[in-house]
């Protein structure tokens, strides 16, 4: 297996700007807790949602699996970025999710520690970010289980097994803010 071991600010660089916001078919992102992450943009920083909007209007395939509630501060960016009802942006909650992974165009495969947090896999100073750790690879296999495990998880396979269906608040709960 090819693969290519990313720490702190490489998780950024490497795979933020180097894969996920220059996919061109699909992104789809595993993570327990999202917050209104900011990446670079021209001279300045913005919220991934823009990113992420701007992938959508060129027909990529968003998809974002989380276990936690949102913030307000994502929620607000999540609506100024238009996202809300974007036809190929989604976003699905299942309380179980604590896996993190990012899958990029059916090609590249990111699995490591870091939410999809600034001080996780944004621009954060290097005093600021946490220690993350992940591993990028095109390998096929490590991206075929992935997406499996996305996937099940995704359309709810998983819930008929899940020890907490009795207790899950909303299985795959979309936003509606």
């Amino acid at each position: 297996m090819e693969y290519r071991f990313l720490q702190n600010t490489e998780v950024y660089r490497e795979l933020v700007l180097g894969r996920m916001l220059e996919a061109k078919r699909s992104l789809w992102i595993a993570s327990a807790n999202v917050k209104d992450m900011h990446v670079e943009h021209r001279r300045s920083y913005r919220s991934v949602l823009k990113d992420f909007r701007d992938l959508t209007r060129r027909g990529v395939d968003v998809r974002i699996l989380h276990a936690g509630v949102p913030g307000e501060r994502y929620r607000h960016s999540l609506k100024e970025a238009g996202l809300l009802g974007a036809a190929e942006f989604t976003m699905r909650r299942c309380p179980r999710v604590h896996f993190k992974c990012v899958l990029v165009d059916d090609d590249w495969v990111f699995l490591g520690s870091p939410n999809l947090t600034g001080a996780g896999m944004g621009a954060k100073s290097e005093g600021r970010r946490n220690f993350e750790t992940g591993i990028l690879s095109r390998d096929a296999t490590l991206r075929d289980r992935l997406t499996t495990l996305f996937l099940d998880v995704w359309e709810g396979r998983m819930c008929e097994s899940c020890g907490r269906k009795k207790s899950c608040p909303l299985p795959l709960e979309e936003p509606n803010f």
